[in-house]
């Protein structure tokens, strides 16, 4: 990209100065920065002393991408670093500094989201029972846990002690009584889970940026050796990262020989994980020199005037010109006569093949978003584009790894080659890992061979099928292939068991990645196994540390089987080798932080697109630095922070769309409710006025 002036004062100048660079998305702000770091290089600073910091580690990977790719020598030992990962290494390096300082005797246990939602299970679910703790919430036991976690993270990441959650929750709550019993039974859970980490020498994110940020940041030797190993600071997305983090840099950047921090307006679309954009924009008074970009890299005309257009509709009053060469309509496609759902699920698939197969579009530069994606919706997307031989590829994190139909699959066989676990998977989870992993197999079928050839636990041979007219229904082909799956698991429980991960690496790759099984050629199968191969392991090591005697397999299987919320796995989020079309919810597109050329927004009537996800236990609005304690959160604020969010969510998608957005919309929901949201008014009171502003030309 060739660079305007303002970029190049970014990347090719100001190389002993701290620089502040904000500008709209899409104004090649991180084209800029990777530029400087190229330059930096080139003028003889050391790759390994360049630490570029982002908000997670889905963010760098543009960074990773470009560097790799990159011609300059030692680019790709440039530093990329979350403020958890930061925490992670300092703590584990400086860990001798803590043990003398704070009392611990043996180096810690570092736990991801998946063991702290188990040890939660194992350790204080019993004190919840006991205590009756909340009887009156109504959702998973792991969705309960991780907005205890969530809570125990926003304490560290915004700076106040982890005791004082229940009271800031419940001093600004209008309600009735339920609700302080429900944030008293959070701190209390909160309070046994960290006293539990001391306990057994656990450290949780949250103790981890608390011990780094409180502690190790604080002594001269750790503060030395960090900033005389990082000269050179690319801090980028700042307005998504926390508190913790910009008091860190607050205090880091006058160290430093050079530094860029990147802020993008109208964005802070990781509140809800403790982003503080007005928190961010105090590191400008830190920094020399301030650049604001101005100009976008990334909208055609049409689609910024549709951006323009739409904006005063979403409760935007700052007005922007409209281009003169844009035109709004021309940006959209808005369909007709989609009065329901199934309707508009094939409006949209109709559009994305004809831009593949008749445009040359590349799937890879489309991308299908909702509100939410619940799983009805992404099987009809993912059943009809793949009768129109579109490849695709879905992302929903925050999710429950059973909840991948690939990672059910592997569980149900690991309880088939494991019967001395005890645990006999059901018919109907016998007939969807049989579905998923035979190619062409479908459900019917799937379920003639669990009802004949499933018997206590095992899969019979295939020849057991006596009658002829059913073994043609199910055609030879395709037993076959049940076959070969089912000699393999016979031929490995007569031998050795192998650690979980291993047995899920070598199922994976000796038959369900092969030619006419499941997961050959499959992204979304290739991705979920690996997953679980990796949470296996980590499981496995940490388990094994912790509680040498317990048996790290058929617990990891009751983790999952339990609905364990997944990690953040940084390859769900690499798209560059997967020619797909994208099927994911908006907050995940948004943060992703890539242009695309086509984007389909469907269900556009759901009040889901500015609406705050339901969370009894925690807050995000009042857990945070921008409240003042002793306020109360009102419903005129929630209408107010709805409105904000939506204009920003929608602000945001269109900043990363380069050709066109097609606005998918049908009468009655999946519920069959009919549809009214305020993105469907906003849509359409635009178009409206722009029909009144022709007709008056």
């Amino acid at each position: 990209m060739h660079l305007i002036k303002k970029q190049q004062e970014i990347a090719n100048a100001n190389f002993t100065s701290r620089l502040f660079v904000e500008g709209m998305a899409g104004t090649g702000k991180t084209t800029a920065a990777i530029e400087r770091i190229k330059s930096l290089i080139k003028e003889g600073a050391a790759a390994d002393s360049i630490l570029v910091m982002t908000p997670q580690a889905t963010l760098a990977l543009p960074y990773r991408t470009a560097l790799r790719r990159s011609r300059v020598k030692t680019a790709a030992d440039v530093q990329m670093e979350t403020l958890g990962s930061l925490a992670f290494h300092t703590v584990d390096l400086f860990w001798p500094l803590l043990a003398q300082d704070l009392g611990f005797k043996d180096r810690p246990h570092f736990l991801t989201l998946e063991m702290v939602q188990y040890y939660m299970t194992r350790l204080v679910e019993p004190e919840i029972r006991r205590q009756d703790y909340f009887n009156s919430v109504h959702i998973s036991r792991n969705r309960l846990y991780t907005q205890i976690v969530d809570n125990l993270n926003k304490a560290a990441l915004i700076g106040f002690p982890h005791d004082e959650i229940g009271e800031r929750l419940k001093s600004a709550w209008l309600g009735d009584v339920e609700q302080a019993y429900i944030y008293d039974d959070a701190q209390a859970s909160a309070n046994l889970f960290r006293e539990m980490c001391r306990e057994y020498n656990m450290l949780d994110f949250s103790l981890q940026v608390d011990l780094f940020v409180n502690h190790l940041w604080k002594l001269k030797p750790v503060r030395a050796y960090l900033t005389a190993k990082y000269r050179h600071l690319i801090v980028d997305n700042v307005e998504e990262d926390t508190p913790a983090t910009h008091d860190l840099l607050r205090e880091w950047l006058p160290l430093c020989e050079s530094a860029a921090i990147l802020y993008d307006k109208e964005a802070g679309f990781r509140r809800f994980l403790g982003a503080d954009p007005k928190n961010a924009l105090l590191l400008k008074a830190v920094c020399d020199v301030t650049i604001d970009l101005d100009r976008g890299r990334v909208m055609s005309p049409d689609v910024e005037a549709f951006q323009v257009a739409i904006a005063p509709h979403l409760g935007e009053k700052d007005g922007q010109a409209r281009p003169k060469d844009g035109n709004p309509r021309g940006a959209i496609v808005y369909p007709q006569d989609t009065r329901y759902q199934p309707q508009m699920i094939d409006w949209a698939v109709n559009h994305i093949a004809s831009l593949v197969h008749d445009q040359g579009v590349s799937p890879r530069e489309i991308v299908v978003l909702s509100a939410f994606m619940p799983d009805a919706l992404r099987f009809s997307l993912q059943s009809r584009l793949d009768e129109r031989n579109v490849p695709n590829r879905t992302h929903r994190p925050s999710r429950a790894l059973r909840e991948e139909p690939a990672a059910r699959a592997l569980l149900t066989l690991a309880k088939l080659a494991h019967p001395d676990w005890g645990m006999k998977p059901s018919k109907f989870d016998v007939t969807y890992a049989l579905t998923a992993s035979i190619g062409e197999l479908d459900l019917v079928r799937a379920r003639l061979l669990t009802d004949t050839l499933y018997r206590d636990g095992r899969l019979l041979p295939f020849e057991r099928i006596s009658e002829a007219q059913m073994q043609s229904r199910v055609t030879f082909e395709l037993g076959a292939r049940y076959e070969r799956l089912r000699s393999w698991l016979d031929t490995y429980i007569t031998t050795t068991s192998l650690p979980l991960d291993a047995f899920f690496s070598k199922l994976f790759g000796e038959v369900l990645s092969q030619p006419n099984f499941g997961f050959h050629k499959q992204f979304d199968a290739a991705n979920a196994a690996a997953n679980l191969i990796d949470s296996a392991r980590q499981f496995r090591q940490t388990v094994g540390k912790i509680e040498p005697d317990v048996p790290a397999a058929p617990e990891y299987i009751s983790m999952v089987d339990a609905g364990v919320i997944a990690n953040l796995y940084v390859r769900d989020w690499q798209a560059d080798k997967q020619d797909a079309v994208l099927i994911a919810p908006a907050y995940t597109f948004l943060l992703y932080n890539q242009p695309i050329d086509y984007q389909f927004w469907l269900n556009i009537g759901s009040t889901g697109w500015g609406q705050r996800l339901y969370q009894p236990l925690t807050q995000p609005y009042v857990m945070s630095r921008q409240w003042t304690l002793g306020d109360k959160w009102t419903d005129a604020l929630e209408v107010v922070a709805n409105q904000e969010v939506l204009y920003r969510v929608i602000a945001g998608l269109i900043r990363r769309c380069r050709k066109g957005i097609y606005l998918g919309y049908s009468e009655y929901g999946e519920q069959g409710m009919e549809q009214r949201g305020p993105l469907l008014m906003a849509v359409q009171n635009m178009l409206r006025r722009l029909t009144r502003e022709e007709q008056h030309v």
